[in-house]
């Protein structure tokens, strides 16, 4: 049973390293195969695959829609703590347009930059600096 008015708007690829096996042209032949026009790849912490799902989601008449899965700094990005800043909520965000991506290419650099503990994170303060063309799921 397909109803194309229902799209993914959190699927990870094999480019979310130990949470997904799925590579991108598998995840788009399903869509297809589902009758689904657009699909959201939302990899966790990266953007790895958002080029060549572009062009396979494109190719296969799927829109794609870019987006990341970040992990949020319980404090501040900075903030390195034991057993207080190793926790970290998800926070997902799906880009609009061009200047969206722009955005979490911004985010996804900074967040491995200054925020990394653990793991890449990024915190509110980043979050309301690239906000613009950005859609966040919480």
């Amino acid at each position: 049973m397909s109803d194309k008015s229902f799209t993914h708007l959190h699927t990870h690829s094999h480019y979310s390293l130990l949470q997904a096996l799925p590579k991108i042209p598998e995840l788009i032949e399903v869509a297809k195969q589902d009758g689904q026009t657009a699909l959201a790849l939302t990899d966790a912490e990266n953007l790895y695959g958002a080029i060549e799902f572009y062009k396979t989601a494109t190719k296969n008449d799927i829109k794609p829609i870019v987006g990341v899965d970040f992990y949020l700094a319980p404090r501040s990005r900075h903030d390195k703590e034991f057993k207080i800043d190793n926790r970290t909520d998800r926070l997902l965000l799906l880009a609009k347009n061009k200047n969206g991506y722009d955005n979490l290419l911004k985010l996804v650099s900074l967040s491995f930059l200054e925020g990394f503990y653990y793991r890449p994170r990024i915190d509110f303060e980043l979050v309301k600096e690239f906000a613009d063309d950005l859609i966040c799921i919480l």
